[in-house]
């Protein structure tokens, strides 16, 4: 009985996890039934010698390779060994970057798995978006055990802005309101102080910003809300929790939520760094 031809083998190598090489090999494939090929893929390549056993195995298969390298020596050891053996091979990524090189008139980072960070970066603003979102307003006091960063203040220091600027820094931001006749969770004393930032704004503006909220809603602007005494009693009730979490506290009178944030960012980066 004749035994089944054996399917040629196209071996993939690349710098990161190879998934754009195998991505345009399994597309072309299609184009000539994509069951005549297998695929080998070996990731993560940073070595001249693993390019070389690659080579090697692929010449005693007579297959091909397709490579994603960025790093132009790595290349230039592929092609000079394949030539030597006469092999077959596509360079994925080079034509491009060189093509890009000529556009746009600079030299590529020329740093391996580039692609793979920056899908992480967005995943991980996106997660901190949602999580900014599900958190907001003290909706969950278990959102903040699970914070990277608790905002707290009476309604109006800008809780939510900073929380969403924040989660854009891909920083899981949870906030809590403080009002004097509602008693914070228990689960902010169990957060740690340094991942806990009070906000805290002057009472002439706080009446100014609550004023022009209650006209926007159609509102009277007398009401207690924006009434003068009940600003003061809420500041002072805020603070006096604040002292008790014993967390740092940001002024928030006349500064754009970009200068806080950035505020912020430098506070709780500063504690990671030193945890």
């Amino acid at each position: 009985m004749q035994e089944p031809k054996r399917k040629p083998v196209v071996y993939l190598i690349s710098d990161s996890i190879g998934e754009t090489a195998e991505f345009v090999v399994k597309a072309v494939a299609s184009q000539f039934n994509s069951g005549h090929v297998d695929i080998k893929r070996t990731p993560f390549v940073t070595d001249p010698d693993t390019i070389m056993d690659v080579v090697e195995e692929a010449a005693q298969a007579n297959g091909m390779i397709a490579y994603t390298l960025v790093l132009p020596e790595l290349r230039q050891v592929i092609r000079e060994e394949s030539k030597k053996r006469d092999l077959i091979t596509v360079d994925v990524m080079g034509p491009m970057m060189d093509a890009f090189g000529q556009l746009l008139g600079i030299d590529p980072h020329l740093e391996p798995g580039l692609v793979r960070r920056m899908d992480e970066e967005y995943f991980r603003r996106v997660a901190a978006i949602e999580f900014a979102v599900k958190y907001d307003d003290g909706k969950d006091p278990r959102g903040l055990l699970l914070a990277d960063v608790v905002l707290i203040g009476v309604s109006r220091t800008s809780k939510t802005p900073l929380s969403m600027y924040l989660a854009h820094k891909r920083l899981k931001g949870a906030n809590l309101p403080l009002v004097p006749e509602v008693e914070p969770p228990e689960e902010l004393f169990w957060v740690p102080p340094n991942k806990v930032i009070g906000l805290t704004i002057s009472p002439q503006q706080l009446n100014e910003i609550r004023q022009e909220r209650l006209k926007a809603l159609g509102l009277h602007a007398q009401a207690n809300y924006a009434n003068m005494e009940r600003i003061l009693e809420e500041l002072e009730y805020a603070e006096a929790i604040m002292r008790k979490v014993g967390c740092p506290i940001f002024d928030v009178t006349n500064k754009a939520v970009e200068e806080v944030a950035n505020k912020i960012l430098q506070v709780i980066r500063e504690e990671q760094h030193d945890g």
